[in-house]
């Protein structure tokens, strides 16, 4: 019995390694973040302004401080509400950023959000999902400055880390690191 949970437990972490794009197998941009070496990101929160660029990984490991300051950046802003998001969501963002070879911050236009925030907003809008993502902390709505919103959307789709939609009337992108799928 020990033998098969144990078997259930590793599938599940190697999921959400797979998920993340951090096990071989998924090509340039899972060698990109494989390893030890550090990874970092540049945030910059449309509605407060807050901004978080450096590392949130290093020594194979994810640094709690950089994390607990990009839950802050990632807040809802309405009701001024954090959770921790999920660093695989970070990972997502970082695998983008390198292969676009872009040092520019992200613009978040929506990180976490609160259950209220999500009801109002699915009530203005079918295109928002009663059930999302961003209310899990697993997905932000981003623009990269400089870069076409449809060809961020192609090459993470392209690298199969999870979630992509493409608002392109809108100009953002939602990124998620939740079952591979785009819209």
């Amino acid at each position: 019995m020990a033998k098969g949970r144990r078997e259930v437990i590793r599938a599940g972490l190697l999921g959400g390694l797979a998920c993340a794009g951090l096990l071989g197998g998924g090509g340039a941009p899972a060698r990109a973040a494989a390893g030890n070496a550090a990874r970092s990101v540049a945030i910059r929160r449309v509605q407060t302004g807050d901004t978080f660029s450096g590392v949130y990984w290093r020594d194979g490991r994810y640094d709690r401080e950089a994390l607990r300051r990009l839950d802050w950046v990632f807040r809802d802003p309405a009701p001024d509400e954090a959770t921790p998001m999920d660093p695989r969501l970070f990972d997502v963002l970082y695998i983008v950023a390198r292969e676009l070879d872009s040092t520019e911050p992200f613009e978040v236009i929506s990180g976490y959000r609160a259950p209220e925030t999500n009801a109002s907003r699915a009530r203005q809008s079918r295109r928002v999902s009663r059930v999302s993502l961003h209310m899990s902390g697993m997905a932000a709505d981003v623009r990269l400055p400089g870069r076409d919103s449809y060809g961020v959307a192609r090459l993470a789709a392209e690298i199969q880390t999870g979630g992509v939609g493409l608002y392109r009337r809108d100009g953002f992108v939602h990124l998620d690191c939740g079952p591979t799928r785009r819209w």
